[in-house]
């Protein structure tokens, strides 16, 4: 009998195998790993696609755009400072919320669509 999944949230939040949540789930910094190097978990056939680009690009737009219309309405910096200001922010930011983002599609898969991952 297999072991139950881990939470969702530990697999995402930990980018940890959806199975076990021990095993690193990224060969780096957003690549998927083939197998999971604790259980053996094939991730080969995880696809999370474009999900997480998607939703990180429509939240943390939404975010950005408001912090940088407040910035610019409560300091009226020169444009410069945008131009420095928010590409610094938003890349890092960017790259923090994908990683999860892309862990937890790929625990949903497994846990909703085992089927699809050659389970």
């Amino acid at each position: 009998m297999a072991a139950p999944a881990v939470s969702v949230w530990h697999a995402a939040l930990a980018c940890r195998c959806p199975r076990c949540g021990r095993g690193r789930l990224f060969r780096n910094l957003l690549e998927v790993r083939d197998r999971c190097e604790v259980c053996g978990l094939e991730l080969g056939g995880s696809d999370a696609g474009d999900g997480a680009v998607v939703g990180a690009i429509l939240v943390l737009g939404a975010v950005i755009v408001a912090l940088a219309f407040w910035v610019e309405f409560r300091f009226s910096p020169p444009l410069w400072v945008h131009a420095v200001i928010w590409p610094v922010v938003t890349i890092p930011l960017a790259v923090l919320i994908m990683r999860p983002a892309k862990a937890a599609l790929v625990a949903l898969q497994y846990r909703h669509r085992a089927s699809e991952m050659g389970l």
